[in-house]
């Protein structure tokens, strides 16, 4: 394993006793709270440096008292870095106000508005490009959370939006089958094109649950290191999601040894595990105090 800390570009806290999440009573497996002590205990076989906090899907109301929350407890664990925060960018012009109380925040360094469960198209409507496009006048990044098929809007939307630097997150939640494997490799490819997308080696081993191997992960994570290089792609652990089908640490350790497998030198493995989040994100020169 590596000698190098890790900067982990994606995870979760939640505490249902403090804020409301629709999606967990559909999740037996996640529904209970995770929070610093459980992160402690996932993560106590790696040395966990830094990491960035990415909004948890609490009900829309409560995502400025969730970023609130979360800088509450970066003033115990100045490990978090970062903060991935909700913002309802379908507004256009009128999300403004929201972004400038994000702003005030030091830790908040992108947006994600969820884009999974909406149309296809939903990002692509004028409103919501106008407020994509604002980010890049606050400094803040948008995270892309959006399944395969949703892809070509992501294209599309990306293409549009050229000055803001996109994240795309999960490697675009592949569905993993024979059949759909060469449309994704495409659409990532045209993603991987642009230069102000970068790409998130995560959540992949919850695609298949309990059935899904290291081989089987292959073609995904080579591909999306093949065509995004090193220099754009990060590790992400999806924490606590993906404890339906691995640890924390196992998944690092499979990501490793993949990657090495792959002929990754040192430098590619400290750039995907600790440096790229680090200057994605813009992490350097972050305060403990808020």
């Amino acid at each position: 394993m590596t000698h190098f800390p890790v900067t982990d570009s994606h995870l979760h806290f939640w505490d249902d006793k403090n804020l409301s999440y629709p999606w967990l009573s559909s999740m037996p497996l996640l529904n209970s709270s995770y929070g610093l002590s459980d992160l402690h205990e996932a993560t106590k076989s790696l040395h966990l440096e830094s990491f960035v906090f990415v909004q948890s899907g609490c009900d829309e109301a409560q995502s400025l008292a969730e970023v609130e929350w979360v800088s509450n407890l970066a003033k115990r664990d100045a490990r978090i870095h970062g903060i991935i925060a909700h913002a309802p960018l379908e507004s256009g012009e009128d999300v403004r106000p929201y972004l400038e109380a994000l702003k005030k925040n030091n830790r908040v360094k992108g947006v994600r508005r969820l884009l999974v469960s909406e149309k296809d198209d939903f990002c692509l409507q004028e409103k919501f490009m106008q407020g994509v496009k604002l980010l890049a006048e606050y400094g803040f990044s948008f995270d892309i959370c959006m399944t395969a098929k949703q892809l070509p809007a992501a294209i599309r939307l990306a293409t549009e939006c050229s000055q803001v630097k996109f994240i795309l997150e999960h490697l675009g939640i592949p569905d993993m089958t024979d059949a759909a494997l060469d449309v994704w490799k495409k659409q990532i490819s045209q993603l991987a094109a642009l230069p102000n997308v970068w790409c998130k080696i995560s959540r992949v081993v919850t695609e298949d649950m309990q059935n899904w191997s290291s081989d089987e992960l292959k073609p995904y994570i080579y591909h999306a290191v093949n065509e995004f290089g090193y220099d754009r792609v990060m590790f992400g652990s999806d924490w606590p999601v993906v404890n339906i089908a691995s640890s924390y640490s196992h998944w690092v350790h499979i990501l490793h040894d993949l990657l090495v497998h792959h002929k990754a030198s040192e430098d590619d493995l400290k750039k995907v595990f600790y440096a790229n989040a680090k200057k994605c994100y813009e992490l350097q020169g972050v305060t403990i105090e808020i």
